[in-house]
């Protein structure tokens, strides 16, 4: 180790600013992420909030970047780029502690972004909102069945079958009777 001086060995260290995630080599020449997508990515941010689903966000997120083709840039390399560009607030403080040279893979960046902000106690959660859905009062049978649906999405790994999913509707307090009178005959027949 070489004499430093005391300037030297008094000032602030540099190093390990390394990103999380690893860009993989990009064989194209002349490439670059155009400012409109950029724009268009961080107009829509995913901020950690409890309200917010990461589901719901990869998902819009993939829609925008999918659109993008390039000649030798692998899809996922794009994804990787212009992720941390729609986080903010505890997303964006996640992202920034997390190791650097720790995501390598589009996988392991959503794995990890919906383990954080959808853990498995959410999703027990929500199916058992799901399991023992009520009608609210005085909503119609067309408001439950899409605020059903709406429940269902919110928890894309709920493992409910179709069939036990109209099971759980149908039982719902006089559903039987609406639905009965609506088609005719009953589910049971």
């Amino acid at each position: 180790m070489a004499d430093r001086t005391m300037k030297e060995l008094l000032q602030a260290p540099t190093e390990g600013y390394g990103e999380a995630i690893v860009i993989p080599k990009i064989l194209a020449e002349n490439f670059e992420i155009k400012t409109n997508l950029l724009q268009l990515v961080q107009t829509n941010k995913f901020h950690g909030f409890e309200r917010d689903n990461p589901h719901t966000h990869i998902s819009n997120f993939k829609r925008m970047t999918s659109t993008l083709k390039y000649r030798d840039v692998p899809n996922d390399a794009i994804k990787l780029m212009l992720f941390p560009y729609s986080l903010e607030g505890a997303a964006r403080i996640w992202y920034e502690k997390e190791p650097p040279n720790s995501i390598l893979t589009w996988d392991d960046l959503v794995n990890k972004f919906v383990n954080q902000f959808f853990p498995p106690s959410k999703t027990t959660h929500l199916k058992n909102e799901i399991s023992r859905f009520i009608q609210i009062y005085e909503e119609t049978f067309g408001e439950a069945w899409e605020r059903f649906k709406e429940m269902l999405i919110a928890c894309p790994y709920h493992g409910f079958s179709e069939l036990t999913q109209i099971d759980t509707f149908y039982m719902l307090k006089g559903m039987v009777k609406v639905i009965s009178k609506i088609g005719g005959q009953s589910f049971n027949s």
